[in-house]
């Protein structure tokens, strides 16, 4: 007998990343199916402005991801607001892109710290939790780019190659603990992150909206399968290719512009968002000093 969908009405999730883009809109399909959203964002402003927008089941809490001490602190602060938390989505990420050879020490640095480490620290603060209760999700963000690697973009997508594999290698240790782990995996979204891209020829390997990738997350939470493609066709493009010599793989990558996608840019149009991944390392308090920030019900 097949499992019946889940009911998401009253569970907690927690979005990394989640006051723009993906995690926004993730946040905001959550709060339509009834569940109790926490938001954790290196920008405190931006989050507070998403809980405000999007009700009194949401807050907002300061995090960055890449210091292990605050991802701890965040999901204490949101079991004492929520409770237990039920399903976390490990989506913050950044995509600096340009020539390998060109990118700086710092920028590799960063890209794997907030994009590898993050979702290392967020597995390893919700994971005990969850598998104590017996019951939970991680949902972790990768990317098209990280199962294919396209120029324009090499350590990008080495960083969510990382995130398929980690994930991969954490659900064989973990079976049969009633912990789910799913990996999503978009072509480039349309949002800040995925301005000035190059576009492919192929209508399939095309942007997709935020919501598409927002609803691929709720529908695996709802149903919980492992390995997510946004758009599903995707799926079958990958099983396709896998069969292929490498160089056959290459020469249709070129043909239908895929390619293109991080190496034939518009860099004015990324200046601002490339501004902004640059400076996204923060200045955290310490875990005890870590507030959550005021939503609209809060003092």
């Amino acid at each position: 007998m097949a499992k019946q969908p889940r009911i998401l009405a009253g569970k907690v999730i927690a979005i990394t990343g989640g006051a723009r883009g993906i995690g926004r809109e993730t946040a905001r399909l959550c709060v339509n199916d009834g569940m109790k959203v926490a938001i954790g964002d290196v920008d405190p402003q931006a989050g507070q402005e998403a809980a405000a927008e999007l009700g009194p089941n949401v807050a907002a809490f300061a995090l960055d991801v890449t210091d292990p001490a605050s991802f701890r602190a965040f999901l204490t602060a949101v079991d004492e607001r929520f409770g237990s938390l039920d399903v976390l989505v490990n989506n913050a990420g950044i995509m600096p892109i340009g020539p390998f050879l060109e990118e700086s020490d710092a920028t590799a640095q960063r890209i794997l710290d907030i994009n590898v480490h993050g979702v290392i620290n967020g597995m390893k603060a919700a994971l005990p939790g969850m598998l104590a209760r017996g019951h939970g999700h991680v949902l972790n963000i990768a990317s098209q780019a990280g199962k294919y690697g396209l120029p324009g973009g090499a350590t990008y997508c080495a960083s969510k190659a990382a995130v398929l594999n980690l994930s991969r290698a954490v659900r064989k240790e973990i079976r049969k603990s009633g912990v789910d782990i799913s990996v999503i995996s978009p072509v480039a979204v349309n949002t800040e992150l995925g301005l000035g891209l190059g576009e492919p020829r192929v209508p399939m390997f095309r942007k997709v909206e935020p919501n598409h990738v927002a609803e691929a997350i709720v529908s695996t939470i709802r149903e919980p399968e492992f390995d997510v493609h946004v758009p599903k066709s995707m799926k079958v493009s990958e099983r396709m290719l896998a069969v292929l010599p490498i160089n056959t793989q290459d020469n249709l990558s070129r043909l239908t512009g895929g390619d293109y996608a991080l190496s034939h840019i518009d860099a004015g149009a990324r200046t601002d968002y490339e501004l902004r991944a640059a400076r996204s390392e923060p200045s955290l308090a310490a875990a005890p000093e870590q507030g959550q920030l005021s939503g609209p019900n809060d003092s």
